[in-house]
């Protein structure tokens, strides 16, 4: 978790899975090691995606440091396979954990990074009580379950309130938001305080992977430089 912010993922639910190691490998040289998994089950969210295979093949491009989102029921059952794929950060929802902080520590005995994300109609409040065990809070910004869809715009309230309660409680977790992010409103959401942006369908639906990624990443910086 020592990159340098901010951070651009790529989500490969977006790419050209007959390309997947070129098109990764084109985010790697544009600077984008941060590569973004979205895992669906068809049952927590409307959609199947892949699962830990797919994973591991992103995992093991060299470079490549996978942030592995999981969208799923039951999630405890599967975080030692993501383990075994080469996730570097598991991330899990709030909404299918009725024990958060078992959830979080098992995680965590993988020496894994540990992520949480909240649904758009979830309160960053509910996190409240594990928000010192955690490494990432992933706000969701659109309903999960399909790229492409457009930005919730209350969600900069609730990147506002995250910061909020990451200075008040003297945590340390970055914070990722995920769905619609773009050239439109990275600087934005920069200047509001994400720290990693996913973005699928505005990278890989591009003319040039590199260029966009460059273009998201100078955004970026331009909306973090106007915090100081």
């Amino acid at each position: 978790m020592n990159s340098s912010l901010p951070i651009v993922a790529p989500s490969i639910l977006a790419a050209n899975f007959a390309q997947l190691g070129e098109q990764i490998k084109s985010c790697l040289q544009a600077g984008s090691t941060w590569i973004h998994c979205d895992v669906m089950d068809g049952h927590f969210v409307p959609n199947i995606s892949y699962g830990p295979t797919i994973v591991e093949i992103a995992a093991r491009v060299e470079g490549a440091f996978a942030d592995v989102h999981l969208m799923i029921e039951a999630p405890d059952q599967y975080i030692d396979t993501f383990a075994e794929a080469d996730a570097k950060v598991l991330t899990v929802h709030q909404e299918a954990c009725p024990h958060l902080h078992r959830t979080i520590q098992h995680i965590k005995k993988h020496d894994i990074a540990a992520g949480v994300a909240i649904n758009p109609a979830t309160p960053v409040e509910s996190l409240l009580p594990v928000l010192n065990n955690i490494d990432l809070l992933l706000i969701m910004s659109v309903n999960p379950g399909f790229g492409g869809q457009r930005f919730i715009k209350e969600t900069y309230k609730k990147i506002q309130k995250a910061v909020q309660l990451r200075r008040q409680n003297n945590a340390n977790f970055l914070i990722e938001v995920d769905g619609g992010v773009g050239p439109d409103n990275i600087q934005q959401l920069a200047k509001t305080g994400v720290d990693v942006f996913v973005a699928g369908s505005s990278i890989f639906k591009a003319d040039n992977i590199a260029e966009q990624i460059e273009l998201l990443t100078q955004k970026a910086k331009k909306g973090t430089l106007k915090q100081v």
